[in-house]
């Protein structure tokens, strides 16, 4: 198949790098138009010039997640390169390791602010477009422990697991209106961010995974292709498992 995402003009957020940057790269090869929204704009760029070599068409907005103002800055800019907006991808996020008695308040808002509301901030400055284009998707990236928490992660697991639940409610306000909401919950994957975690760690995270090992950024970029496709138009509030197994077993 090619060209499956032909007409589409997707706004990826965190497209800079890891499971941003991948869905670019594979929106654009299957004919969509991309705005990569994120603060490294070096590196954002550079995927921009990665796009075009390879004869796709992008361009990078400097955004800022938790503002408003910079997302309807994103958004009208997007409108003016491209004509209009079709889909978008909440894909920023970050991650700390915390529990109740060691997550400091500005830690716990942080996580809120980027995880969290940033993607109410998106939703709202994206929903008036996404209605006139007719087919919208919006695609949130949550994550295995928004659906089976572990201690240690207070702040983390509670921002994704509120992913899921505004996905589910944004998917039943805006099912009428021609925009589909679906959440991709990733397991573990091999990002810049799983560098940082120590080797024993993932040692015995890598082994409660039946398939036996880390997922690729390209995994997730599949999911969120056909998310966006109109191969997914009768789909819309549901959560899609990426994790080689691990949830079935949890």
């Amino acid at each position: 198949m090619a060209n499956r995402l032909a007409g589409k003009v997707a706004l990826i957020t965190g497209g800079a790098s890891g499971l941003g940057a991948a869905q670019a790269k594979r929106f654009a090869e299957e004919g969509a138009k991309v705005v990569i929204g994120d603060l490294n704009e070096e590196m954002a760029k550079g995927v921009v010039a990665e796009i075009r070599a390879a004869g796709g068409d992008a361009l990078f907005i400097r955004l800022d997640v938790t503002d408003a103002a910079s997302w309807n800055n994103a958004i009208a800019a997007a409108v003016e390169a491209f004509g209009g907006l079709t889909t978008l991808s909440n894909t920023a996020g970050i991650i700390h390791p915390g529990g109740f008695e060691e997550e400091s308040i500005e830690g716990w808002n942080k996580m809120v602010a980027v995880n969290q509301t940033a993607i109410f901030l998106g939703i709202k400055a994206a929903i008036p477009e996404l209605v006139k284009s007719g087919n919208g998707s919006i695609i949130n990236i949550s994550s295995l422990l928004g659906m089976f928490p572990t201690a240690g992660n207070a702040s983390y697991c509670a921002t994704k697991a509120a992913v899921r639940i505004m996905s589910k409610a944004a998917a039943l306000e805006f099912v009428d209106r021609g925009v589909r909401v679906n959440t991709i919950v990733p397991g573990v994957m091999n990002t810049p961010i799983t560098a940082n975690v120590p080797p024993d760690v993932l040692k015995q995270q890598t082994s409660q995974i039946p398939m036996g090992k880390l997922g690729d950024p390209i995994d997730i970029a599949n999911g969120a292709l056909f998310l966006a496709s109109d191969e997914a138009k009768y789909i819309t509030g549901v959560d899609l498992p990426i994790d080689g197994g691990w949830s079935v077993g949890v």
